[in-house]
């Protein structure tokens, strides 16, 4: 009987071998993707209670309309009261001095390229109480408050969208 010294490795074999090989490669890359997102998801902060959620709920209807008329504490634009009985009086001319941020102002909440992130942010603001518009500029979707105010009103509404998850910043209306 011949002694053969020699292995034999056929073409089936280096395929099935580089296969399997292939196989665990991707499993390992799968798994530490997954392994990846449950170290995010951790890494998150706790979700708020609802009795959290409740309190960022917007003001009363009532409060948001003595708003608008002038009347509450955080007003956004103060608009004079006209009596239609009453002849009209001539505006007088007088040379006021304004601060430097005179002017008028809106939060900006997200500037993007996607169009989905855009609506995604002005939804959400919307479901606070925030009416927003979206304007396109130099290819990028801008979300902004729809109602132009005076910069400490808007500053005092910053401060509420913080609250609310938001991350915005002042920008001036020409």
């Amino acid at each position: 009987m011949p002694h053969r010294d020699q292995i034999s490795i056929g073409s089936q074999s280096i395929l099935w071998v580089a296969g399997v090989g292939v196989g665990l490669v991707t499993l390992a890359f799968v798994l530490g993707v997954q392994v990846g997102k449950q170290g995010a998801a951790l890494r998150r902060p706790a979700q708020r209670g609802v009795e959290e959620e409740l309190k960022d709920l917007p003001e009363p209807l009532l409060d948001q309309l003595k708003i608008f008329e002038g009347e509450g504490p955080d007003k956004l634009v103060a608009t004079p009261r006209v009596d239609a009985t009453a002849p009209a009086a001539e505006p007088k001319a007088e040379p006021r001095a304004e601060p430097a941020d005179a002017g008028t102002w809106t939060l900006q909440l997200v500037a993007t390229s996607d169009a989905a992130e855009a609506k995604r942010v002005a939804d959400k603001a919307k479901a606070a109480g925030f009416a927003t518009t979206t304007l396109k500029d130099k290819g990028q979707l801008k979300v902004r408050l729809a109602r132009p105010a005076d910069r400490a009103a808007v500053d005092k509404t910053a401060e509420k969208l913080k609250k609310a998850g938001f991350k915005p910043f002042a920008v001036k209306v020409d």
